[in-house]
């Protein structure tokens, strides 16, 4: 999900997919040599798209447990359906799905959730994958900015995509100080899913799993034109990672699946 390449597959389905809005939990760093100590801008990029290389390399497979929660308010009526999935990656890109529970209206299961589940595999093919890796091939890395907190998640970096599509995002980044994996997204879609969605957005955050970081949660609001409101919800758990093959010199992966 490399960046880029698996987990940064925003699913934009249907109207009712993906995106949320959260408040700053970060101080900012007050001294002015504090912020001139770090990284630049292109020192930042660099070494996150070189480390996302390396780890899109190094994990094979991994298996993980998924719970979709999607709740709709508004016109006609308030709505909800929920869906326990097992995912398996195997290396270079093909992800199987197992769903294992489900409930809710049929039609918003159908079409929505296993929506979503059939885009992610869209993303990940071949012409896809290469669009969207985070690189500046494909975004234009605007600013950076430093915040200072416990987690080491400090690099902030804005981002545009050069072609948009719905896929892709603009937004921010964060970036780990250490391993150079992105840690946290907030952000829209780039393209508009449909005339209905007024507004989208998205904050995806991820966790370390052994060598690894990968996707923790991923929460959505989208906002319709006749007032409606969706809330997408999904959250990664019971990881399992089953094949991997680290270079001699590495440290931290963040294979972004």
């Amino acid at each position: 999900m490399a960046l880029g390449r698996h987990s940064r597959h925003l699913m934009y389905a249907l109207p009712v997919v993906l995106a949320l809005y959260v408040g700053r939990a970060f101080s900012q760093v007050p001294a002015q040599a504090s912020i001139q100590a770090q990284l630049t801008l292109p020192q930042v990029v660099e070494k996150l798209v070189e480390r996302n290389a390396l780890r899109a390399k190094a994990l094979e497979s991994y298996k993980a447990r998924r719970f979709y929660a999607l709740d709709y308010v508004g016109f006609p009526s308030n709505l909800h359906a929920d869906m326990s999935v097992d995912m398996a990656y195997f290396a270079p890109a093909t992800k199987e799905f197992h769903v294992v529970a489900e409930n809710g209206p049929h039609w918003l299961v159908t079409h929505v959730l296993r929506k979503l589940l059939e885009t992610e595999q869209e993303a990940i093919q071949e012409q896809n994958r290469r669009g969207i890796e985070l690189n500046p091939n494909n975004y234009d890395f605007k600013a950076i900015s430093y915040e200072q907190n416990e987690s080491g998640c400090t690099y902030v970096l804005s981002v545009e995509p050069k072609i948009a599509t719905k896929f892709v995002y603009r937004g921010r980044i964060w970036v780990d100080n250490k391993d150079f994996a992105v840690c946290r997204i907030e952000a829209e879609p780039a393209k508009n899913p449909s005339f209905w969605i007024k507004k989208t957005e998205i904050r995806h955050l991820y966790k370390k799993v052994g060598d690894f970081w990968l996707p923790a949660e991923n929460q959505s609001i989208s906002t319709f034109r006749f007032d409606g409101r969706a809330t997408l919800i999904i959250k990664y758990g019971e990881y399992e990672i089953h094949a991997q093959r680290l270079p001699p010199d590495s440290t931290a992966y963040n294979a972004g699946h």
